[in-house]
């Protein structure tokens, strides 16, 4: 039986709602990625970040950065949650979502602390950074009794949480989930991309000639899915596992290609069905070129597709929940009438990749009742998703 994301709550570098964000993702706006010189004492590094206040998390040990953002993005879609609550039962609702920093950057802050002063700050406890943070506090924050953990593979975490959330309805664990994922910056993050030679000099330049590596993003989207029809479909995800190698993708995408055909025999779709494909895009040398190849492998180069990171900045572990809300925002007929998310990079091809067919901006899908659209999330490791979500069905 077919899912249904029935409401999005989203907050990232774009900005806060499904509204603004949807508004900036399709103008193909950039100045949320900014120069910041807090981060390394020796130069100015480009984040995506949610800049202003954030809602105030009241429980002591669920207080940081990581779950502020995510309480945005739950305050979005609270009363559609609720709302399922009082149908099916606090036991029949459950919570997956997934992260990679936690409160770890509150313990990075600490610890300097610690270091200097000879004692820890009295408000650290190290359960602000222990992974589960998120989901237990979602799970408290709403009073759900269900199934509640969060994944930490990486990038592909949140974009996990949805083969995670269908299995808990399908199972009959439960009749709604709270799927999605949240992450904030964090000096430990980027001191150890840094390490890899990963971060870019300026902006990212995704699929482009010069790419040299990411910008680091911040953000969460939450979604509540059940199997209550609504316009935009959870179709299928598909998940492979390379271990290939502990950072670098496998160069020919073997694992890439696995995932996304896993997504479309979950959809019961050929590879053509899929109208425009959000790319994991990072603007890292060999991960654009093993995705180009996987692309070109299944879908041939004429197939749209974007990558989003050149607006947001790579949100890690929450970038395959922000991903996917920006195919939801692409299919419901409230945010898009056709507008896909442009591709924005510098414009100069890197010959040695498949020619793929980037949006360009203000393009726009063919007027049709059914659409489908595929997101990709690769993380370290070779830990794989790809979830395709549609209208019409």
């Amino acid at each position: 039986m077919t899912l249904y994301l029935n409401a999005l709550g989203i907050i990232n570098p774009l900005g806060r709602g499904k509204d603004a964000v949807a508004g900036r993702l399709f103008a193909g706006a950039r100045d949320g990625l900014v120069l910041r010189e807090e981060w390394f004492a020796d130069r100015p590094v480009r984040v995506g970040v949610v800049e202003g206040d954030l809602p105030a998390v009241p429980d002591l040990l669920a207080q940081c950065r990581n779950n502020q953002l995510a309480l945005a993005a739950l305050l979005e879609i609270e009363d559609e949650v609720r709302g399922a609550i009082a149908r099916f039962g606090a036991h029949r609702v459950g919570v997956v979502v997934g992260t990679s920093t936690s409160g770890l950057d509150e313990g990075d802050r600490a610890m300097t602390r610690r270091l200097s002063s000879g004692a820890w700050p009295n408000e650290f406890h190290y359960r602000r950074q222990e992974l589960g943070n998120l989901g237990r506090f979602i799970a408290d924050r709403l009073g759900v009794f269900g199934p509640a953990y969060t994944i930490a593979t990486a990038c592909s975490s949140s974009g996990k949480a949805f083969a995670a959330g269908a299995r808990l309805i399908d199972g009959g664990w439960c009749d709604a989930c709270v799927v999605g994922g949240a992450d904030s910056l964090c000096r430990l993050t980027l001191g150890g991309f840094r390490s890899l030679d990963s971060l870019a000099a300026d902006y990212c330049n995704p699929m482009s000639r010069h790419r040299d590596g990411i910008n680091i993003g911040e953000g969460a989207a939450l979604f509540l899915m059940s199997r209550d029809a609504s316009p935009v479909a959870l179709l299928g995800v598909g998940e492979s596992a390379d271990a290939y190698h502990v950072s670098a993708p496998e160069p020919q995408g073997t694992g890439a290609v696995r995932a996304m055909e896993r997504a479309l025999e979950a959809a019961g779709l050929p590879p053509a069905a899929i109208d425009y494909i959000n790319l994991h895009g990072t603007a890292t040398p060999l991960n654009d070129a093993m995705e180009a190849r996987a692309i070109e492998t299944l879908f041939g180069t004429d197939i749209r597709c974007s990558s989003t990171k050149s607006l947001t900045g790579h949100m890690l572990g929450a970038a395959g929940a922000n991903e996917a809300a920006f195919l939801y925002l692409a299919l419901d007929p409230e945010f898009s009438e056709g507008a896909l998310p442009p591709h924005r990079y510098d414009g100069v091809r890197d010959p040695e990749l498949p020619p793929l067919a980037l949006v360009e901006p203000g393009e726009r899908l063919q007027p049709r009742r059914r659409a489908a659209m595929l997101s990709n999330s690769f993380a370290f490791g070779g830990s794989n998703v790809a979830v395709i979500l549609g209208r019409g069905w």
